[in-house]
């Protein structure tokens, strides 16, 4: 850290947001911070979102593989190069209201519901996400069909699988693109599995189907048993 340039110190220095001044002061007295270190002593469950608080202040920082203790490998973050300061997106309040406006315009193709989970939700409970992760294509175009809308839930869901994709480091973004995460309506792997995936919600009258089929087969069985409806339908 002693070789950082002058000006990119006192420029992380003048941060005073929480959470990036948080990763920033860990990574000037460490070198880098882990994703369990940003989980466990800090607290913020979501690495991926934190460390992009710090790029959105306008701070390079390069995502890596370490190993912790039990041999696991697990995403590390470190400074890029200072000379890339700002070049990408840093100016919070302007990202805001586009944010504001492409939520409008997801809303109002789309409707507001989940991409991955298909709920409806409040509009004020979605998130907006790029389709490929920021971390692999970088900033998107403001092209609606470059973003999705994800509850809370879908969103971290998405971040774990991806931060976990040996993609993660490759950076191949038509890997992405064919990917569940980033197009579920049209896909040919999971996280580079062969995997295909159908979200099955139940709601309103609906629910009392669910309580017979798990009070039936258990929830450990309820997908297997789904399936075998499935092929047995087929057959017919």
């Amino acid at each position: 850290m002693n070789n950082l340039p002058l000006e990119f110190i006192k420029r992380l220095n003048a941060i005073t947001a929480k959470r990036p001044a948080t990763i920033i002061k860990h990574i000037l007295a460490n070198g880098y911070i882990t994703s369990e270190e940003i989980k466990e002593i800090y607290g913020y469950n979501h690495p991926p979102r934190a460390i992009r608080d710090v790029r959105e202040q306008g701070i390079p920082i390069v995502t890596y593989r370490v190993k912790d203790n039990s041999g696991r490998s697990i995403a590390a973050y470190k400074f890029g190069d200072p000379s890339l300061m700002d070049n990408q997106i840093s100016k919070v309040h302007g990202r805001t209201a586009f944010a504001k406006a492409l939520k409008e315009a997801l809303i109002e193709k789309y409707g507001a519901k989940c991409f991955i989970y298909q709920q409806t939700l409040d509009a004020t409970l979605l998130q907006i996400d790029h389709r490929v992760p920021y971390e692999i294509g970088g900033e998107a175009s403001q092209d609606i069909e470059a973003y999705m809308l994800l509850s809370p839930s879908a969103n971290r869901a998405k971040s774990w699988s991806c931060e976990h994709c040996d993609n993660w480091i490759k950076k191949d973004v038509n890997f992405c693109s064919g990917c569940f995460w980033s197009h579920p309506e049209s896909y040919n792997h999971i996280a580079g599995n062969k995997e295909r995936r159908i979200v099955i919600t139940f709601t309103g009258n609906e629910i009392e189907d669910y309580n017979k089929l798990i009070k039936q087969v258990g929830v450990v069985n309820a997908e297997q048993y789904i399936k075998d409806v499935i092929k047995s339908s087929l057959k017919i």
